[in-house]
């Protein structure tokens, strides 16, 4: 899945796009020494990055590939939180975790030197599942708000858009299809999981899995997202049945008797592997540190596998003013960002307040150094009227961004 992801994303252009032609890259906290490398190394990551899958698919040096993928993958992902996506995370969570667990065994094609284990510890078959289940049953979580089951936001936004398809375009405006999709959705997600790992329940619950993202891909443009939670969702599934779809495919020197798989690192592995479950698991829980509407501020957002959960729009001017010559003007976001860029930055704080230090840093490039900049930001939650997201009257500059509550987002009101 993610070799097709990776050769898609260089086919359409979008290693320009997003890594190349931006003149500034929206860092995480703690990671701005992440930064975009020169346009041939770039393409030479993405490259590194397809070979590494190629090699986790294959079994061909398989520790080696699935490290590499991972720190490929994860650093382009870091370089620009513009393009911060719930299943990107999920990647390189999973990715990860594939360097831990022993599959390098088994390959296409040539047989492999030594034992071919057909027993593992539980663990390095538990593991991936939890992640997987997580993300359903926290994404379940998120929907439990008055938004999306009392007023069916933001669907009833968004499904009226999908009047033009065939058969079920008429009804795609109606009020209680959003309500059905929003309890649908939430219901799914709480309980997918669990009927996952039911034996009585698994084929029925894979049939959902396959109708639900299906749905969700014609109808929203959600990219791979759909095929990789259906492929994962295989996981679920015994041995016997992954024996049976193997045999479909050149796989040489499957176990055919009994050969556990034994590491003496495995309190180690297991150890590392616990901390960083239990790092999944309260992570998604850290929004409660902070006071006010979490859609608004977004504080705590990230990291949560909170799946298009709201609608949001913004505009964004900002305002600079030179004390020494008591000069003031105005600058827009779209002289210096790309659409999408501009886009992210207009509605999420945390950027807002990163473009204004990249601005001071441009002025004082052209010799305005005691320049104080400020932003007029206006956003739209959920079909509602634009309000004013940030105090208009700070000079941004001046603000440091932390892990702290953002005292200078205003409070939400509808």
């Amino acid at each position: 899945m993610m070799l097709c992801s990776i050769l898609r994303f260089i086919t359409k252009g979008w290693v320009y796009e997003q890594y190349i032609r931006p003149e500034y890259h929206f860092t995480y906290y703690g990671f701005e020494w992440v930064q975009v490398l020169p346009p041939l190394l770039m393409y030479a990551i993405f490259g590194i990055m397809a070979l590494a899958a190629l090699g986790i698919m294959m079994g061909w040096a398989y520790h080696w590939s699935a490290a590499l993928f991972f720190l490929t993958f994860t650093y382009v992902e870091l370089i620009d939180k513009t393009y911060y996506l719930n299943h990107y995370y999920f990647v390189s969570v999973m990715a990860l975790v594939l360097v831990f667990l022993p599959l390098g065994r088994v390959s296409f094609f040539k047989p492999k030197e030594g034992p071919i284990f057909s027993h593992i510890p539980q663990l390095y078959l538990l593991l991936p599942k939890v992640i997987i289940g997580l993300v359903y049953f926290y994404a379940g979580v998120a929907k439990l708000n008055p938004e999306w089951l009392i007023e069916a936001l933001p669907l009833r936004i968004w499904l009226p858009a999908n009047s033009h398809l065939p058969l079920v375009g008429p009804i795609m405006g109606e009020l209680w299809l959003a309500y059905a999709f929003s309890w649908f959705g939430a219901i799914y997600d709480l309980s997918i999981p669990f009927l996952l790992c039911y034996r009585k329940t698994r084929k029925y619950a894979f049939f959902m899995v396959v109708v639900f993202h299906m749905s969700t891909w014609l109808l929203f443009p959600i990219g791979m997202f759909p095929f990789i939670m259906i492929a994962s969702s295989t996981l679920f599934f015994s041995s016997k049945w992954h024996r049976s779809l193997w045999s479909l495919f050149p796989i040489k020197s499957l176990p055919t008797d009994r050969t556990i798989y034994y590491s003496k690192h495995f309190k180690s592995k297991a150890l590392l592997l616990g901390v960083f479950l239990l790092i999944q698991v309260l992570l998604p829980w850290r929004f409660l540190a902070y006071p006010g509407k979490l859609f608004w501020t977004e504080q705590g957002y990230r990291f949560s596998w909170r799946v298009m959960l709201m609608e949001k729009a913004g505009y964004a001017i900002f305002h600079i003013t030179d004390p020494l010559t008591d000069r003031s003007w105005e600058i827009y976001a779209k002289d210096y960002l790309t659409p999408a860029q501009e886009k992210q930055m207009s509605t999420q704080p945390d950027m807002i307040l990163q473009f204004a230090h990249f601005l001071k840093d441009k002025l004082r490039e052209e010799g305005l150094s005691s320049t104080e900049i400020r932003a007029e930001v206006y956003v739209s939650l959920n079909g509602q009227a634009s309000k004013l997201l940030i105090d208009p009257s700070l000079d941004l500059s001046t603000i440091r961004d932390d892990f702290g509550h953002k005292t200078w987002i205003l409070p939400y009101s509808r």
